[in-house]
């Protein structure tokens, strides 16, 4: 396995590529479809990763495939529990962090997240949040182990556990 990790290109076929393994894992993982009130960025992976300066998306590569992709932007959400930690101007967010199951177990997420931090770094951000799920079994755990902390967690349909990295 020779894993190659970089940006995506702003290519037609590269995004179309991107987008269909990101909904293909959607649809592994969640078991649904592309739904536009959850998977809006996808459609806009340009607008939304691409295009703005402190925005990113990567991709993981064993040859010509997309094994694993993980997307950062500047934070946008209104959480009224994280409205005096986080904003868009020093707190980033990761997105779509994703690995086929072929790959998993690798060590490929773990090097994403690396990259992504990186990124953050040097385009001066202060912190990281994310949201995961708290039934994906193996994905509290392992942000945790990267340094990740639980801010929050609602009680909601989707089990949702809010997580944030401070940077410096």
């Amino acid at each position: 396995m020779n894993i190659i990790i970089r940006e995506i290109n702003d290519d037609c076929d590269e995004i179309d590529l991107a987008k269909s393994f990101l909904y293909n894992q959607i649809k592994e993982v969640y078991g649904i479809g592309p739904t536009p009130k959850f998977h809006y960025d996808i459609e806009g992976l340009k607008e939304y990763y691409i295009l703005p300066e402190r925005n990113n998306f990567f991709i993981a590569l064993d040859g010509d495939n997309i094994v694993a992709t993980a997307g950062i932007r500047a934070y946008d959400k209104d959480y009224e529990f994280l409205k005096e930690t986080c904003c868009g101007d020093d707190t980033a967010s990761i997105w779509r962090l994703m690995v086929d199951k072929e790959y998993r177990r690798n060590g490929i997420a773990r090097v994403l997240i690396e990259v992504i931090e990186k990124f953050a770094k040097d385009e001066e951000y202060r912190r990281i949040y994310l949201n995961s799920h708290r039934y994906l079994e193996a994905a509290i755990p392992f942000w945790k182990s990267l340094g990740y902390e639980v801010t929050f967690e609602e009680d909601d349909y989707d089990e949702t556990t809010h997580m944030i990295k401070n940077l410096i």
